[in-house]
Parts: C-alpha cells; structure tokens; sequence
C-alpha cells in the first residue's frame, strides 16, 4: 500500500430509510456490515487509493409525525430518528454489525418521510480533521420516498432540538466553496439513491458535491445490489 500516491481517512454516514419497504437495502448492510472493510479497500486498491482509516457512522429515520399519531392512538409507535456513533473499522466491524442488525423494517406506507432531518444528522457529524492527512467526508441516503419539508414535523415529541430551521440554514450547514460548513469543503461528498422527486431535488440542484443515482419511488431500492453499492462509494471517494 506505500506504493499509492492517494492516501485518505474516510468518514461515512449512512443514512437509511428504515420504513418498511426499505428491507432489501437494510438487509444488505446486515449482511455485508463485517466485510464491508475489506470490499471498500479492494475497490480502492484498483483505483490506486489507500484508505488509512474508516469509520461509519448510521442514521435511521423515519417520520416524526407518523411517530406521534401512532402514539395517539396508544401504540407504541416507530422511532422516527435513531443515531450511532462511529465505529471504527475493522476494529469495531461487530459492534456496527450489531447497530445495523437492530434495526427493522417498520411503518411507512405514507410517502414522504424525514430524509432532510437524517441529512442533517449527518452533517454534524464529529467528523475526523487530522492534520498532515487526506480526508473524505461521505454521506449516503438511502431511501424510496419523497422528503418531508424541514420542519415539518418540528411539533413531535421527538423533534430534536438545534435542527436547521429551514432548507437555507441547512445549506450553510452543507457550506459552499466560500462559506464552509461543518463538513471539511474539499473533502465532503453527498451520495443520493433517492428518487427524483421532492426533497432530494433541491438537494441535486443546488449543492455541490453531490451525486444522485435516481432510485424507483415506492420500490424500496429493490434494484440496488451490493456491487452497485461499492462501485459508487468508491468512485465518490
């Protein structure tokens, strides 16, 4: 590996859609969680890139509104936000396996749901900034539907507190070449297998560094495979 001139620490976030027409992309990070490090290198390896380190971060969500519905009729309702830390991979390979493999299937069926929410998750990640080193700062979302407007589930009892207050502010959080954000501005890549509908639109218009690989809106991403996967993380990496 000293033989590559490309040399990166690699942050990852995963932001999934975890209603329940998303099992085939939830099953496919179940089953991939504890090779996913050696399959993301061997890409690499072909491209004559060398990752250093790599951690994944996961965002779950679903829809903040749906949450509080189901709780007013007495169930117990579908979280609508769930958040990992990182896990350092290979080393914490198992405890991520873990994280993913809690993760269910459940509710959905109402198009659109809290994909923005999820983003912003992301986007204030404690992101890795070592000095004397390469950086990649990766978000990936997953999802069939359509995205809520920011805000609009703001009077949930699981709203969080601090979220951007608007598609604006969440762009400043995103940064732009002279007003950076959180994430570091040469090193932030925005990977979307989204529909092409709204939400994730002013998302491919509007910001830089950022790819879409148009998914089937209610289909659950049925067509997306493994391979397909890598192939697009390491082409943004």
């Amino acid at each position: 590996m000293s033989n590559y001139s490309l040399r990166y620490n690699v942050d990852i976030v995963f932001c999934i859609d975890c209603t329940e027409s998303m099992d085939n992309v939830l099953n496919i990070i179940k089953e991939r969680a504890l090779s996913f490090y050696e399959d993301l290198l061997d890409r690499m390896r072909q491209k004559q890139k060398a990752v250093d380190a790599l951690r994944v971060r996961v965002v779950a969500f679903r829809d903040y509104v749906a949450y509080d519905q189901e709780r007013k009729k007495g169930n117990p309702g579908n979280e609508p936000m769930l958040v990992t830390d990182f896990f350092r991979l290979p080393e914490e390979a198992e405890k991520l396996e873990l994280a993913v493999r809690s993760l269910q299937p459940r509710g959905g069926g109402d198009d659109p749901e809290d994909g923005l929410e999820a983003v912003a998750y992301a986007i204030r990640s404690d992101w890795d900034r070592s000095p004397g080193v390469k950086h990649r700062h990766v978000i990936v979302v997953w999802t069939d539907a359509q995205a809520h407007e920011l805000g609009f589930g703001k009077a949930s009892s699981r709203y969080p507190k601090g979220m951007a207050r608007s598609i604006g502010e969440l762009t400043a959080w995103w940064g732009t070449p002279s007003a950076p954000g959180y994430c570091l501005q040469g090193a932030k890549r925005l990977v979307l297998f989204t529909p092409k509908e709204e939400g994730w639109d002013f998302l491919t218009e509007q910001w830089d560094q950022t790819v879409q690989f148009p998914s089937k809106a209610g289909n659950g991403l049925s067509e997306l495979d493994y391979e397909e996967i890598l192939n697009c993380l390491s082409a943004s990496l």
